[in-house]
């Protein structure tokens, strides 16, 4: 077989994949086909907000995905890799009202529901799905084929089927209850969309007068704007300073009502004065007394976080925080500030609006949890759904043992709007899948649902559900979900539930939770600290398959990844390093016509280097074929980088230069296992570096047009690793004493180039043997100009000063005669020696100052203690080197 054009001297990734995926794409490659005669392997992508674009979180999680894919199709599975984007309501909502107050000063006001939704599905065809054409840049190959949205046709059906259903076993209703509000949104949220922040803030204690004038009673309160909502004050029953005052009344300041004072038990004595007061609407554990009690719930908050009519009319309009100011100012002129402390505590945010929540009472659409939470429980519990890191089932098991209802309508326009209608008329209240056609006006309800109402259904609805289809039959449960911890209650704990209720199957059989990405200082990315690279910046820097594997390289199982751009260096020079290999073995002529398996003849005849190469092959394939079962993608990395790095190029192409200079049949065969291994490494490499590993394959003659690597089977075990130990131990100490003898020569400053004399005493009379057979091979790696093998001890006398160094197969002299100005030497490491131990005598006195430890940041010590170890390292090395020079 022959080879294509020559390959240009340098990778240029972007020309790469910039052919390839609309090769790969075109030839449907990606699309999955139901084949009964093949065993089905499937992945639903955690569907990105259709507002979204590329982080370095969705970079580390769909090459994840790409690479179990990639791996599983090489297996010979049919493969599908489901795509689609989240229509993610309250975001997409507030973009696109965003857009429009720029670009028409307008806004859904104005334009009204039908008009304002029109103008979403406009916004989100022009400008939605961008992170979808991003990852085509990535080189994810998802079945875009099948890409859906979560607010099609087929997947709203399925949302109006379940939510149906569900209210008609009752789990699902309609309610007033304490929940979760966002002012910016002006709707509400469930608890897992709230994040709590540590803040500062103040607890302010007032005074509130007994109505019969016998004293006052003061209360703490971090939210005084909220007084104007309370409805009592709580004192223990228990508490001999407040009992007898159960059942009189305190005057509530500012307002001109009177209160009661209750006795219950979520009054702590030992908390505080030991007195409460109590806003049932405005706090949940008041919402509790509030029922208990019977006391009067009273909002005194608008939608937009301003005050309402019931707080007063010097409140009414303004801003919570301006009413607060307000409150605490009367307060103080009235003198019933007791005192204000100074406090730091944690405050719920809106996790996209970005400003404290309001707790407060309201009539909302639930779904109690609590029974479809047993089989999701059950089914981790028993091992038929795996957690990887196997830690996070605590988490998830914490969550769903105290699962609370869901609080499941949103007050938003864009989303799937809630299938109940109202006949005012008759008070009637309809739930269907379609709109009541019983006669009387009836009105549907106006709120949308959660977003994640209609994702917890994805693994099946993104396959046609509620429809028998064929890709449900085949594909569904899906194997694996790649997905970040954050979203552990959101969406896995859900999908699992809804799997269990409405597939009565589990959705998918293990969940690898990934890495939270952080900067080199610790630091999450975030586009507020300005340290979050743009992965498309990155890629047209370094390339996708750089950026891929660098990233994969990086995240060891269950711990963050410390992240840089100039980290990718990892995979560009990995890529370029195979480039080269692969100009080197192209130079040396045709490619064998046994690259895909060594005949009998051949493998009879194989050197110990190459049946060395084979050997370590084979073991690497062992290795990361166990280590992707078992999610450990970072340790594939290295596995496969160890591999072609050093034991490949380094080592074994090296070695293989002597037969083929040598020519003839020694060439061939070399050529041969030289083509036979490094198309295996292709192969191997491909799910982690799919576009350099399509475009070799090809250039190097391996495949042909209309084939593809992705469909090539992964490499297996070819029984290579059972040749005899104690010769592939020889080569190991061949390629150790070369290492130790270009060690030497670094040591003194020798050009790599210069020719130099080795002298080697070998351990004993079999290691000679060896050594001498392989001497050719140790001129050619050492490029050496003599090697003396000799079971006799080395005699300076002879040969003058030689530094050594002891490997497993025996001892490696450099003798400097002629080589390098011994004096001249002595006398520089010499004054090197008195320099580092000064600096080393000046690094130990600072380290060991009290008052530097106690004022030094951690890194300044934790980096001097490293320069410490490192210099102590170098005058030990300093000290070896004088002495062989004696």
């Amino acid at each position: 077989m022959s080879t294509r054009e020559p390959l240009p001297r340098a990778y240029e990734p972007a020309a790469v994949e910039a052919r390839w995926y609309p090769h790969w794409e075109e030839a449907g490659y990606f699309h999955g086909r139901p084949d009964p005669a093949k065993k089905p392997y499937s992945i639903v992508i955690p569907p990105p907000n259709v507002t979204g674009i590329l982080t370095l979180g969705h970079v580390l999680n769909n090459t994840l995905q790409d690479i179990l894919i990639r791996y599983h199709r090489m297996k010979g599975e049919e493969v599908c890799w489901f795509p689609g984007t989240d229509h993610a309501g309250i975001a997409t909502e507030a973009r696109v009202e965003k857009y429009l107050r720029e670009k028409e000063n307008t806004g859904r006001d104005k334009l009204g529901r039908e008009e304002f939704i029109n103008r979403v599905w406009k916004w989100k065809d022009e400008f939605g799905g961008k992170i979808i054409r991003q990852l085509r840049t990535l080189g994810c190959s998802c079945d875009w084929e099948r890409e859906r949205f979560t607010m099609d046709e087929g997947l709203s059906a399925a949302v109006r089927k379940v939510f149906v259903e569900l209210y008609n076993k009752g789990y699902i209703y309609r309610g007033q209850r304490m929940i979760n509000w966002c002012p910016v949104a002006k709707s509400a949220l469930s608890d897992e969309e709230v994040i709590y922040k540590d803040v500062a803030g103040k607890f302010y204690y007032f005074r509130y007068p007994i109505s019969d004038g016998s004293g006052y009673l003061v209360v703490a309160t971090t939210r005084p704007e909220t007084m104007f909502g309370d409805t009592a004050v709580a004192v223990n029953p228990a508490d001999e300073r407040y009992k007898h005052l159960i059942g009189k009344t305190v005057k509530l300041p500012l307002t001109d009502r009177e209160i009661p004072i209750i006795g219950d038990v979520h009054a702590d004595p030992a908390k505080g004065t030991g007195c409460v007061k109590i806003t049932p609407a405005h706090d949940p554990n008041d919402f509790e007394v509030g029922k208990r009690h019977n006391l009067e719930v009273i909002n005194v908050m608008n939608p937009d976080a301003t005050l309402n009519a019931r707080a007063g009319a010097k409140f009414e309009g303004l801003d919570r925080f301006a009413a607060r100011e307000l409150a605490v100012r009367m307060m103080e002129e009235q003198g019933l500030v007791e005192k204000v402390e100074d406090i730091r505590h944690a405050v719920g945010y809106s996790e996209r609006g970005d400003v404290p929540i309001e707790t407060l009472v309201s009539y909302q659409w639930f779904c109690n949890m609590k029974e479809l939470a047993k089989p999701a429980i059950e089914a981790v519990q028993s091992g038929r759904i795996k957690f990887h890191p196997e830690r996070w089932s605590k988490t998830y098991f914490h969550w769903m043992e105290n699962i609370q209802d869901w609080c499941i309508s949103r007050q938003i326009w864009w989303g799937h709007r809630i299938p109940a209608w109202y006949n005012d008329a008759t008070g009637e209240v309809y739930v269907g899948e379609e709109a009541p056609a019983a006669p009387g006006e009836w009105r549907q309800e106006e709120d949308v649902l959660d977003t994640w109402f209609s994702s917890w259904l994805w693994p099946f609805s993104i396959m046609g559900w509620p429809e028998k289809t064929e890709e449900l039959k085949y594909f569904y449960p899906t194997g694996d979900l790649v997905t970040g911890p954050d979203i552990i209650f959101f969406w896995v704990a859900r999908m699992i539930m809804a799997g269990c209720e409405f597939m009565k199957e589990i959705p998918f059989r293990n969940v690898y939770f990934t890495s939270i990405i952080r900067d080199e200082q610790g630091r999450k990315l975030s586009k507020s600290l300005g340290n979050s690279p743009d992965p498309l910046d990155v890629i047209a820097e370094y390339g996708a398959d750089a950026l891929r594997f660098t990233i994969t390289y990086i995240a060891p199982v269950g711990m963050d990844i410390r992240y840089s751009n100039e980290k990718c260096e990892i995979g560009k020079t990995f890529a370029n390093k195979l480039w080269n290999a692969c100009r080197f073995r192209q130079m040396q002529g045709d490619t064998s016509a046994h690259f895909r398996a060594l005949p009998p003849e051949i493998a009879a005849e194989l050197s110990g280097d190459e049946r060395w190469m084979l050997a370590k092959l084979d073991a690497a394939i062992d290795s990361i074929n166990t280590a992707i079962a078992e999610f450990r993608f970072h340790s594939a990395a290295h596995e496969v980088y160890d591999l072609v790095w050093s034991c490949f190029c380094d080592w074994f192409i090296e070695a293989e230069k002597v037969p083929m200079r040598a020519g003839g049949g020694e060439k061939e065969r070399a050529l041969a296992v030289l083509d036979y291994a490094l198309y295996r490494i292709l192969r191997l490499l491909h799910p982690f570096m799919p576009f350099i590993t399509e475009e070799l394959a090809h250039q190097m003659g391996f495949l042909s047009d209309g084939e593809t690597i992705m469909f090539e089977p992964f490499p297996e075990d070819d029984g290579f690793r059972n040749a005899d130990a104690s010769e592939l131990a020889r080569i190991d100490g061949k390629f150790e004493l070369v290492r130790a003898g270009r060690f030497l020569k670094a040591s003194y400053n020798l050009p790599d180039g210069k020719k130099v004399k080795f002298f080697v005493k070998a351990v004993d009379a079999e290691a000679l043997a060896f050594l001498e057979a392989e001497k050719a091979s140790a001129l050619s790696l050492l490029n050496a100009e003599a090697i003396e093998f000799t079971l006799a001890d080395y005699d300076p006398a002879a040969h003058g000063a030689a530094p050594s160094q002891v490997c497993s197969l025996g001892t490696v002299y450099l003798p400097l005669a002629d080589l390098i100005d011994i004096a001249a030497e002595k006398a520089k490491l010499e004054k090197q020696k008195k320099e580092l131990a000064g600096w080393i005598a000046g690094t130990k006195a600072r380290l060991g100052n009290e008052k530097f430890l106690a004022k030094a940041p951690a890194n300044v010590v934790a980096e001097a203690k490293a320069q410490l170890a490192s210099m102590e390292e170098k005058l030990a090395r300093t000290d070896e080197l004088l002495e062989s020079l004696k």
